[in-house]
């Protein structure tokens, strides 16, 4: 088991932000995997960027325009830590404009009355996105979660976050050297090999991703194996952080716009046009229309 100590440090926020909206958003995702074991609280635990050493934290909300970070981890790791969960939170975007969307929109205006403070709850890392989209990849969440599940117990590594065991997701070099894992689909298996070789050599850094122009970040992502449109706006959107990327290739999205905009056969070109009006947070206003949906789904069940 990992040995930390508990250095802390602040966030400034700026904008709106409730820190217990996003803990209820990743403890219901299944793709994180997180219990909610203090309400109001954030745990996670994950691979460093870059170092890739595993690493946890736990977030608390003291103000609105402030959040503790706990660190679980070395001291000399404080500060790639805080970088790494502010950007988890999409702390490290200045959403103080983000209510300008909804005065441009009326239904985007309904969406922030109705999930206030709510913003993107990404993946702890691009790599680790990119890993999602390859084992979801033309099979059920349902199989997916398994699958991420067995691969996080089998190669990732136990982190003691404030007196609970989380499991980081493998690291790289964990995931170079599988060979086979039950259940896995085989042509899956080199894919993510592949992902890992990519994020050891750097090249799905977010910081990087980000300074690109986004349909060159989508074009270079896709020259990994196994990425498609679709799951290369999965990783610059949730596992980079981009706040202004309207997703092109998410149908689901677009049957939710369709539906919200009494638009049934509008096109891509069309809803994507809608969309102008919310740049510069393209990426947060679908990520409240899919929040949105799923709940109305889970209503109706």
């Amino acid at each position: 088991m990992t040995t930390i100590s508990r250095p802390r440090a602040d966030i400034e926020v700026h904008g709106e932000f409730d820190l217990a909206a996003a803990a209820r958003f990743l403890t219901g995702f299944a793709p994180a995997g997180q219990p909610d074991s203090e309400p109001g609280a954030l745990r996670v635990a994950f691979a460093l960027d870059g170092e890739w050493t595993p690493v946890g934290a736990v977030l608390r909300q003291r103000s609105p325009g402030e959040v503790t970070v706990e660190v679980h981890g070395r001291p000399e790791h404080t500060d790639a830590v805080v970088a790494q969960v502010r950007r988890m939170c999409s702390l490290d975007v200045d959403g103080t404009a983000f209510p300008e969307a909804g005065a441009r929109d009326p239904v985007v205006s309904l969406l922030q009355a109705l999930h206030p403070g709510l913003r993107p709850v990404l993946f702890a890392s691009p790599y680790e996105a990119a890993c999602w989209a390859v084992l979801s990849h033309r099979i059920w969440m349902t199989q997916a979660v398994r699958l991420r599940r067995r691969l996080t117990e089998r190669y990732g590594t136990e982190v003691d976050v404030g007196g609970g065991v989380l499991r980081a997701f493998p690291a790289p070099a964990a995931l170079a050297e599988m060979e086979y894992q039950p259940g896995l689909p085989g042509p899956k298996i080199p894919r993510l090999r592949a992902l890992a070789e990519a994020a050891a050599d750097g090249m799905l850094d977010a910081a990087a991703l980000r300074a690109m122009p986004a349909e060159e970040a989508l074009k270079r992502l896709q020259l990994l194996p196994g990425i498609g449109r679709f799951s290369a706006e999965l990783i610059l959107i949730r596992g980079a952080g981009h706040p202004d990327v309207f997703p092109r290739s998410e149908t689901r999205l677009h049957e939710i716009m369709r539906d919200a905009y009494h638009l049934p056969g509008a096109g891509v070109a069309e809803l994507a046009e809608i969309a102008e009006a919310w740049a510069p947070f393209r990426s947060w206003v679908s990520f409240l229309f899919r929040v949105e949906g799923e709940a109305r789904m889970r209503e109706s069940r």
